[in-house]
C-alpha cells in the first residue's frame, strides 16, 4: 500500500506561481534546508486528502489514521520515517528512509519496486505541511496535509482547503482520516518503550 505522503508526482510550482488569493500563503520549499528539516522533524498526524489519481485516491480512501515520525539526517540527505496506519481495522507499522532532494524541494522513498516522490508545501502556519502531487496536467493533481496534532485549527484547515482550491479540486473530494479509529496506540507504545531502554542502556 503506498504511505499517505508517498505520491508519484512532479513540480507543483509553476502552478503555484499563478497570481491566484486561494495559493498566496503556499510556499513551494526549494532548495529545501537544514532549517526546513528541522522544521519536518518530530510526531506528525495524517489529516487528510484528496487525488484525482484513482490509484492514490483509492489508496487514501482506505486510511482511516495514520501518524508518523521524521528524523531527519542532515548530511546524508536523508529523513528516517517511522509510521503507524490504521488500515482495514488493523495496525500496520513501517520503517524506512526517505531521500531528500534539497535543490528542487522534493522527498521520494521506495514502494512496491518504485520510487515514489512528493513535493514539499509549507503554510504560514509552522505546526502543517503539505505534500503536493501534480502530474499530466490537472488531471492527475492531488494534495495530503499534515499537522503536529490530530485535530487541526480552523484557520489551519483554512489554509488546507485554500490549497486544494489553487489546484482545482473541490473540498468535496477531501478524505479526512479519523484518530477514534486509530488501533496503533499499544504497539506505538511498546516501541516508545523498547526505544528508551534502548536509550537508557547505551
Amino acid at each position: 500500500m503506498v504511505l499517505p505522503w508517498a505520491l508519484a508526482v512532479l513540480s507543483l510550482i509553476p502552478l503555484l506561481d499563478a497570481q491566484s488569493p486561494a495559493c498566496a500563503n503556499l510556499t513551494a520549499v526549494a532548495p529545501i534546508t537544514n532549517a526546513t528539516l528541522d522544521r519536518l522533524s518530530g510526531k506528525w498526524f495524517y489529516i487528510g486528502s484528496a487525488f484525482r489519481n484513482p490509484e492514490y485516491n483509492e489508496s487514501a480512501r482506505s486510511i482511516q489514521a495514520a501518524f508518523f515520525y521524521f528524523e531527519p539526517k542532515h548530511a546524508e540527505d536523508k529523513i528516517i520515517l517511522r509510521e503507524y496506519q490504521t488500515t482495514g481495522n488493523k495496525c500496520v507499522y513501517n520503517s524506512s528512509s526517505v531521500t531528500v532532494y534539497r535543490k528542487n524541494g522534493t522527498l521520494s522513498t521506495y514502494e512496491s519496486g518504485r520510487e515514489h516522490f512528493a513535493d514539499l508545501l509549507l503554510t504560514k502556519h509552522p505546526k502543517t505541511f503539505m505534500l503536493s502531487a501534480s502530474w499530466n496536467g490537472k488531471k492527475n493533481v492531488g494534495m495530503s496535509f499534515y499537522a503536529d496534532k490530530p485535530e487541526v485549527t480552523q484557520e489551519q484547515k483554512k489554509e488546507f482547503l485554500d490549497a486544494i482550491k489553487c489546484i482545482g479540486i473541490h473540498e468535496s473530494e477531501i478524505t479526512y482520516s479519523d484518530e477514534k479509529k486509530d488501533l496503533c496506540g499499544p504497539l506505538h507504545m511498546q516501541h516508545e518503550e523498547e526505544r528508551k531502554k534502548e536509550e537508557e542502556g547505551s
